[in-house]
C-alpha cells in the first residue's frame, strides 16, 4: 500500500494558516472564542490551532494550559499510565542523522537480544513492579526477520516472577505490509507505534539519506496499513526540533484527520519526543529548530485542546522537572526508570550505547513517588486492552469523558497492586493517602467500583478491572 495523496499534508497551506493564525491572535476576542470552543472537547480545526500557536500574552497562555488541565482530567481524570520501553536491538539500515542506532555509526557496540536475554531484561522490569512495554527495535532484525520480533513478544508474555508479569506489549518498530501487520496483531499487542519523525518533505530528506525509512510516503502510510490490517490501536509522533514545530503541530493534525475520515477513529495516542543528544550525532547536540520549554509547554496544551481523546504520551528524555509541569497541560502517558540501549535494565554489563540520552534519571518508584505527591494515580491498568475496548470501542467513551469512570477505578486498583507488591513504606504511605483522596474526588458509581476493586487486592486479589 502505497501513500493516498489524501494524506499527503500540502506544505503551502499550511504555512498560509500558520501566517493567518498569527494575525488573528492579535483579536483577544477571537483567542478567548477559540479557548471556549476548546472546552467543548470535540476538538479544534487546523485555524484554530494556528490562532492558540500565536499566543504570547501571559494571560491568555494561562487560559490555555487551564483548558488543557480541565480536558485532561475530564476525559481521563487523575490517572496517568506508566510504562517502561524495553529495547532489543539496535541494529538498524537507516541513517538517521539524529539517532546514535544511525548506521553509519560505526563506534557503537551492537547487538540484538536472545530469547533469553528478553526474558532476562523482562524479568527486571516485571521485578521493579511494570505491567505495560513498550518494545522497541532498530529498524535492522537478525536472519529471522519479522520472527525476531514476534518471538521476542511471545517471549515477555510468558516471564512471571513473583506475582508479577507484563500485561500489555506496545510496539515500535519499522513499517510493514499489511499481511506482516496481521502476524503482529495476531500476537495480542497493545498499540502499534511508529514516529514519522518530521513532516517537512525537505527536512525529512535531510536526515534520512539513507536506508529504507528514506521514503517518506511509505513510512506515512504505516498507520493506513497497520489499521487496515485490523491493529485498531496506533501511536503516531514527531520528534521535536528538526523543523518548525508549528508546522509538525499542523501536519500530524492532518495526518489525524485522515485517520478518522478512512478508519473512523484517529491515534491511540501521539508522542512529543524532543531532540537529545546521541552518541555519533552532531544534529542531536545541536538541533536545526529546537523547541523552547515555553513553546514545548503550549505545545502540548494545544495537542490536548486539538485531539483531547487521544493519549499524549511524554517520555524520559525531559528532565523532572518539565516532566512534572506538562502533567498539568495534559500528559497522559510517561515512561519511567527507562534505559534506550539493548540490555540497559540487567547488571550494567552491557556494551550497547543507548540511542540518545535521558533526561529523566529517575527509578521507577521515584517517579511514582513524585506524581502520587502531586496528586495523580500512577497507573499501570490494562483493562480496556484486555476487556477490548479499543479502537473505535474506546473512543466513543473516551469522547465523551466516560473513559474516566473505568480508568480512575482501574487505576487505583492497579496502584494498589503495586505498592502492595513493589513500594517500599514510604511509597506505601504517600501512595495509600493518594488513594484515598482520589476516591474522595470520585463521582458515586466509580466510587462504588473502585472501593470494591480496592478491597480485593487487598485481599490478595491481582489484575483487577472494570
Amino acid at each position: 500500500m502505497r501513500l493516498d495523496k489524501t494524506v499527503e499534508n500540502n506544505e503551502a497551506r499550511i504555512w498560509e494558516q500558520i501566517a493567518s493564525g498569527a494575525t488573528a491572535a492579535g483579536d483577544p476576542a477571537t483567542v478567548e472564542a477559540t479557548l471556549t470552543k476548546a472546552r467543548e472537547m470535540k476538538g479544534l480545526a487546523a485555524d484554530e490551532i494556528a490562532v492558540l500557536m500565536s499566543i504570547t500574552d501571559s494571560q491568555q497562555l494561562e487560559e490555555l494550559f487551564s483548558a488543557a488541565q480541565y480536558i485532561k482530567e475530564q476525559i481521563y481524570g487523575s490517572r496517568l499510565v506508566i510504562f517502561a520501553p524495553l529495547y532489543i536491538s539496535n541494529l538498524c539500515h537507516n541513517d538517521c542523522a539524529y539517532c546514535a542506532f544511525r548506521s553509519s555509526n560505526k563506534a557503537i557496540h551492537r547487538q540484538a537480544l536472545s530469547s533469553e536475554q528478553i526474558a532476562d531484561e523482562t524479568r527486571a522490569l516485571v521485578d521493579q513492579g511494570h505491567k505495560r512495554l513498550l518494545l522497541v527495535a532498530g529498524e535492522a532484525y537478525p536472519r529471522e526477520g519479522l520472527d525476531y520480533i514476534l518471538n521476542a513478544i511471545d517471549t515477555i508474555y510468558s516471564v512471571r516472577s513473583g506475582s508479577g508479569e507484563i500485561r500489555r506489549i506496545n510496539v515500535n518498530i519499522a513499517p510493514l505490509e499489511v499481511e506482516e501487520f496481521r502476524e503482529l496483531k495476531a500476537r495480542r499487542i497493545g498499540t502499534y507505534q511508529i514516529f514519522q519523525e518530521t513532516y517537512h518533505r525537505e527536512t525529512y530528506a535531510q536526515v534520512h539519506p539513507r536506508g529504507p525509512k528514506a521514503d517518506y510516503d511509505w513510512r506515512l502510510a504505516a498507520m493506513d496499513r497497520a489499521m487496515t490490517a485490523g491493529i485498531d490501536d496506533v501511536g503516531i509522533g514527531v520528534l521535536f526540533g528538526l523543523a518548525d514545530w508549528r508546522f509538525e503541530v499542523l501536519a500530524m493534525m492532518e495526518h489525524v484527520r485522515s485517520l478518522e475520515e478512512k478508519f473512523g477513529v484517529g491515534p491511540h495516542t501521539i508522542s512529543i519526543p524532543r531532540i537529545e543528544p546521541a552518541d555519533g550525532s552532531p544534529l542531536s547536540t545541536a538541533p536545526t529548530r529546537p523547541v523552547s520549554d515555553a513553546d514545548f509547554r503550549k505545545l502540548v496544551a494545544i495537542l490536548r485542546l486539538a485531539v483531547p481523546y487521544t493519549g499524549i504520551i511524554l517520555s524520559t528524555r525531559e528532565t523532572a522537572y518539565t516532566r512534572s509541569q506538562c502533567l498539568a497541560l495534559g500528559v497522559s502517558q510517561i515512561s519511567a526508570g527507562s534505559r534506550t540501549n539493548p540490555g540497559g535494565y540487567g547488571d550494567g554489563t552491557d556494551e550497547a550505547a543507548p540511542q540518545f540520552s535521558l533526561g529523566d534519571h529517575r527509578s521507577l518508584e521515584e517517579v511514582i513517588r513524585d506524581v502520587a505527591q502531586h496528586g495523580y494515580i500512577p497507573s499501570f491498568c490494562t483493562g480496556c486492552y484486555r476487556l477490548g475496548r479499543t479502537g473505535a470501542d474506546f473512543m466513543d467513551l473516551a469522547k465523551p469523558g466516560d473513559i474516566r469512570s473505568h480508568c480512575g477505578p482501574n487505576g487505583l486498583s492497579s496502584f494498589l497492586e503495586y505498592l502492595i507488591d513493589y513500594a517500599d513504606a514510604k511509597t506505601q504511605a504517600i501512595g495509600e493517602s493518594c488513594i484515598a483522596q482520589a476516591l474522595e474526588q470520585f463521582e458515586e458509581i466509580p466510587r462504588q467500583r473502585a472501593e470494591a476493586l480496592l478491597a480485593k487486592v487487598r485481599r490478595g486479589g491481582r489484575d483487577l478491572f472494570c
